[in-house]
């Protein structure tokens, strides 16, 4: 059975542009390969309202996806053990 979610990412700038965007493709194709992709809105770099890790800029990905139920907490696990992941919340639509 099959659901549609949104997942909304913050990446860490610190690392440079050529990580952020690493970062980027690799989840991209992490749900891929677990789902099927509807969207993916770019938003770029932004100021973060209040500092996370004390960072005050991050880059904002939202997925929209369709995956098994199971899916979105293996992308929150995968998430949370990856550098320059600031923040990931996954709604199911």
């Amino acid at each position: 059975m099959t659901a549609k979610y949104e997942a909304a990412m913050i990446f860490s700038v610190a690392n440079g542009e050529e990580a952020t965007l690493g970062l980027k493709e690799k989840f991209n194709d992490l749900i891929a390969k677990n789902g099927t992709i509807e969207n993916v809105d770019d938003w770029g770099k932004r100021r973060l309202a209040y500092l996370i890790n004390d960072e005050a800029e991050g880059y904002y990905v939202f997925f929209n996806f369709e995956s098994e139920a199971t899916f979105p907490a293996e992308l929150e696990r995968i998430a949370k053990i990856t550098d320059g992941v600031l923040r990931l919340m996954v709604i199911k639509k």
